[in-house]
């Protein structure tokens, strides 16, 4: 049933990753390979460990370890086929330890000392180890901390749960915060990494894990581990099949990404076609030949979002909407926007800036159509940075809510979190926000979150905004949110990132930078066409999400079902 199933497991969301869950819980409930009655009981196989630990008690290698609880009837998740039997993790292993409590000697070469962070995707590179120690702190180690074939270790801080059999003979040593699981019998790894690596392992570990930062899985709780113990074996049966099974999983991870990246090709080609249009008649043609093809290209979440900047590019570009030559020219509603300035100037509500440079052709990124312009951000708003938050702004008497860079999204606001910082009455009436601002995201670590901006709208009143955003106020409101549009669009963005860069490699913007950004001005009118024609165009985008979210839900839901009957 799973093999004729697989194709449906693995391409469901995540699919792959839960197939391999399943493999491993199958094969920890003997479900993965057929029993033979011929083998040897697990029974049989617990005597030979025991004598083998009794050989190295004697031996002076291990210490007698303190009896176990016998494991109770609720402790086992699951019935053991015939032949098998539940063992603490301690039963089957000669010693359950950790690293060297002591901060060891550094060296620049020697012998590898293995910390967590080599520890990666359940293998270890000795070649590439971060720290050495020398030759003689590894030679003074005891026995149980020099790890050898057969051996397994286990992370324990952190990201624990990470199973890694040694399977060469090479010296290394390892901190505390990894744990090594040592099998009486050294033929037992297999499957005691595979049974680690399971579900049914992991969730005990978690169960027992301490702290709250940081979480970390005491040793008690690994020696106390509960296990299913399958015939040797059948082991090497289980353990075949299950590599044989996890190459099955990472061929369709291959080809689950080489598939995604050739549909993100073809995508990206497509909907190129669309913004390389030279007029609303040749969009309109490539538009026809694509169209057809929709349900293929948009089925999934990351083609709709290419197609959404898409539609945001063609809308700032002029090919979304026909122009209408009686539209009162940009040029003529520029004028009237200088006239406005000239009186705000006057009145003393806003200053008068500095000059700017006229928009040199070169800045300019694309054609527009006739009617339109290009103005620097400076010509149609007053733009204003935030206030600086430090502790003489603690919330004490005159204290007023404030937006963070985490309340301001792409063309959205999150306000779940709101904090306040004290102002007087004069910074509260120079940094207060009005319905209709546009708020900039001035520094983030992120090259394509950079910019990023969102219209205020007034949810809070009254509300301010702290340093590491702009904010930017039109002289005409209803030029809002076309500025907008053309700010998240493609053009938009990339012209951000280029003006963000600094030497750093960071990514930082400032009121300098926005007062220069050049923005394309259609006519009023034709930009509340754009705008609406955009927000009818989003709406679309939004129902083909929910239908592609609604499909993706229901080949999960298949896929959870078949996982439950075949784990059954």
């Amino acid at each position: 049933m799973l093999l004729s199933n697989f194709n449906l497991l693995a391409t469901a969301p995540g699919g792959v990753t839960r197939l391999r869950e399943l493999i491993l819980t199958l094969a920890v409930q003997g479900k993965l390979v057929p029993q033979d009655p011929g083998d040897e009981p697990a029974s049989v196989l617990l005597r030979k460990i025991r004598t083998e630990k009794d050989r190295l008690i004697l031996g002076g290698k291990i210490r007698q370890d303190k009896p176990l609880a016998k494991i109770a009837k609720e402790e086992k998740p699951f019935e053991v086929p015939t032949g098998w039997t539940w063992v603490h993790a301690l039963d089957v292993c000669a010693l359950i330890t950790d690293g060297d409590h002591q901060a060891p000697p550094k060296a620049t070469s020697g012998i590898s000392f293995l910390v967590i962070g080599d520890v990666r995707d359940g293998s270890i590179d000795l070649e590439n180890a971060s720290r050495f120690v020398p030759l003689s702190y590894f030679e003074a180690l005891h026995w149980s901390k020099q790890p050898c074939i057969g051996d397994v270790l286990y992370t324990t801080v952190g990201s624990f749960g990470i199973p890694v059999p040694v399977i060469e003979q090479q010296n290394f040593c390892f901190q505390r915060h990894i744990a090594l699981f040592r099998p009486a019998i050294t033929k037992l790894q297999g499957f005691l990494a595979l049974v680690l690596r399971s579900s049914l392992a992991f969730q005990q570990a978690e169960k027992g894990a301490t702290g709250i930062a940081q979480k970390t899985v005491p040793l008690s709780v690994l020696r106390e581990l509960t296990l299913p113990l399958p015939p040797l074996a059948e082991q090497f049966r289980i353990v075949t099949r299950v590599e044989e099974l996890m190459c099955v999983c990472d061929a369709l991870e291959v080809k689950g990404k080489l598939e995604a990246a050739e549909h993100a090709r073809l995508v990206s080609t497509l909907l190129g076609t669309l913004t390389g249009s030279g007029t609303p008649e040749a969009l309109a043609q490539n538009w026809q030949r694509i169209a057809v093809h929709f349900d293929l290209l948009l089925d999934r979440p990351q083609a709709i979002d290419a197609f959404e900047k898409t539609i945001l590019q063609l809308a700032v570009r002029g090919l979304l909407v026909p122009q209408d030559p009686k539209d009162e020219p940009a040029s003529v509603l520029l004028q009237k926007i200088s006239a406005e300035k000239d009186r705000l100037i006057l009145e003393g509500k806003i200053k008068r800036d500095k000059p700017l440079q006229p928009v040199a052709d070169e800045e300019k990124p694309f054609e527009v159509p006739q009617g339109w312009g290009w103005v620097r951000i400076d010509e149609i708003a007053e733009v204003q940075g935030g206030i600086q938050k430090t502790q003489l702004r603690r919330p004490i008497k005159e204290h007023y809510p404030y937006l963070r860079v985490a309340n301001v999204q792409r063309d959205a606001l999150r306000l779940g979190e709101i904090e306040r910082f004290e102002l007087t009455k004069e910074e509260l009436a120079k940094w207060r926000l009005s319905a209709g601002d546009l708020l900039i995201v001035e520094g983030n670590g992120s090259a394509d979150e950079i910019g990023r901006c969102a219209v205020w709208t007034g949810e809070i009143n009254p509300c301010v905004y702290q340093n590491h955003l702009i904010r930017l106020r039109c002289v005409q409101s209803a030029f809002i949110a076309f500025t907008k549009l053309f700010l998240n669009a493609p053009s938009g963005t990339d012209e951000m990132k280029r003006l963000a860069i600094t030497t750093s490699g960071l990514y930082n913007l400032s009121v300098g930078k926005i007062r220069n950004f050049v923005v394309p001005v259609p006519p009023l009118t034709e930009q509340f066409r754009i705008v609406a024609r955009v927000e009818e165009l989003r709406r679309l985008c939004a129902d083909l999400r929910q239908r592609v979210s609604a499909s993706q839900t229901t080949q999960a839901h298949l896929a959870e079902a078949l996982v439950e009957s075949v784990a059954a």
